[in-house]
């Protein structure tokens, strides 16, 4: 299995290091040459949502994958990475790729001093699940019938499922629990 990690920025390298620990082939995109490779799927981390957009469009990749997508190439977005995948985004106007029927509050917790840890449960996958928040948005609401809700922190939901889309406000690529990424291969296959 291939999988894709957009590497403009962000924690992309502990994405592919897990996805190699996990017996997945993935691989780092740069530019639109990388979008281009066959892959089974791809994942959008957390960095800087402004900045990712900007570059997307920048190396001719945004359309692209926003038709990939819709056309129901399998996506995990972790953070920023669910920012760019949301239908709208109450505190930024800008263009996202807003392929998933939620609405998300970007910086959510605050700033970097707003940023924690906690144990979670999430649907289909299980409970104990680590969540790392750093900057992190959260879902304030679902605006499409077939996003599923998989996991709520103090009322907020922090990661959702629509179709072949998969979302988390988290970062479960800094945790050393697979559960996760396990969960998005299965989407992939």
């Amino acid at each position: 299995m291939k999988i894709g990690v957009f590497a403009l920025q962000g924690a992309f390298a502990e994405h592919v290091r897990m996805l190699h620990d996990l017996g997945a082939e993935a691989f780092e995109i740069h530019s639109l040459s990388d979008w281009e490779k066959e892959k089974d799927g791809i994942i959008l981390p957390g960095g800087e949502s402004t900045t990712q957009v900007k570059l997307l469009h920048d190396l001719g990749i945004f359309e692209p994958l926003k038709n990939e997508i819709r056309n129901g190439l399998p996506v995990f977005g972790t953070c920023a990475g669910m920012i760019l995948l949301a239908q709208n985004t109450t505190n930024d106007d800008r263009e996202h790729l807003a392929t998933m029927g939620i609405s998300v509050r970007r910086n959510a917790y605050g700033r970097q001093l707003g940023s924690f840890h906690t144990f979670g449960t999430m649907e289909g996958i299980g409970e104990d699940i680590p969540m790392t928040f750093i900057r992190a948005p959260y879902i304030e609401k679902v605006l499409s019938p077939e996003c599923e809700v998989l996991a709520k922190i103090d009322g907020n939901i922090v990661a959702a499922r629509q179709g072949k889309q998969l979302v988390t406000a988290f970062h479960p690529e800094l945790d050393a629990d697979f559960r996760v990424h396990e969960y998005f291969l299965k989407m992939c296959r």
